[in-house]
């Protein structure tokens, strides 16, 4: 089946309970078009990240469908299906015990590339997120800061080329300092390659600067998708508004 078409993501009626009987999604509909980023914002416990993880099969759904790439996720292998959507975490995950250029390859060694590859692909994918190689390709994680890290994150998360990057609240644990740096970088590497991002966030203003279309969840549903525009101009929901009363004032976007 031809997939151009397709969206890059999509959840159909898609619903996660837990043993004990909680509700983490209730007959969620999403679409992630290619080359969009969105973004799903609410407050803690309202499933944004068991949405984000259904879609590289970290989660899987009690009822509905998962679809990825036009095809449904069930029915692809799981293992194949990880290694071609990249992937960040809070505070980065990078393997302590291994240096930068090491993270960085992680996925293209798990794929067999030759070793010159995976070579040249992490010394480019350092330069473009500010991490020149000769300075920092051999220093292992507990050597860099917190931004540097998720910067590393973000470089392996990207090696294998994926179309498709889940970001699970990249920039949480950084200072507001850092985060803004990190979102301005986001935006320039958003713009440069063109790939689908689907971004997990608790903070309204990140959700507006970064993404094309906002998804505001509350309790395991969304309740408005729009872009940062229009939920300005008509929230739609009591939920939104109220979030809205907490936005600061501030470009939608970084100034180019």
């Amino acid at each position: 089946m031809s997939t151009r078409s397709s969206p890059s993501l999509k959840a159909v009626g898609v619903s996660k309970t837990y043993p004990g009987g909680v509700e983490a999604l209730d007959a969620v509909d999403l679409v992630v078009r290619p080359g969009e980023t969105v973004a799903l914002v609410g407050e803690s416990g309202c499933g944004k990240s068991t949405l984000m993880r259904l879609f590289n099969r970290m989660e899987e759904p009690t009822a509905g469908e998962v679809h990825v790439r036009g095809q449904r996720a069930a029915e692809l292998d799981v293992i194949a299906l990880r290694r071609s959507v990249g992937y960040v975490q809070q505070e980065g995950g990078l393997l302590p015990h291994w240096t930068v250029r090491a993270n960085v390859e992680l996925v293209p060694r798990l794929l067999r590339w030759p070793a010159q590859r995976r070579r040249e692909c992490s010394s480019a994918l350092l330069e473009l997120v500010g991490l020149p190689a000769p300075e920092y390709a051999e220093r292992y994680p507990r050597e860099l800061s917190g931004g540097q890290r998720q910067r590393v994150a973000f470089a392996r998360a990207i090696a294998s080329d994926p179309d498709i990057v889940l970001l699970d609240e990249p920039f949480a644990a950084l200072d507001a300092l850092t985060r803004a740096e990190l979102q301005d970088h986001f935006l320039h590497l958003k713009d440069s390659l063109g790939k689908t991002f689907l971004l997990v966030t608790h903070d309204l203003g990140e959700a507006f600067r970064l993404a094309d279309r906002v998804a505001v969840m509350q309790r395991g549903r969304i309740v408005r998708i729009a872009t940062p525009e229009e939920l300005r101009d008509d929230p739609g929901h009591d939920y939104v508004r109220d979030l809205l009363r907490h936005l600061p004032e501030a470009p939608l976007r970084a100034p180019a």
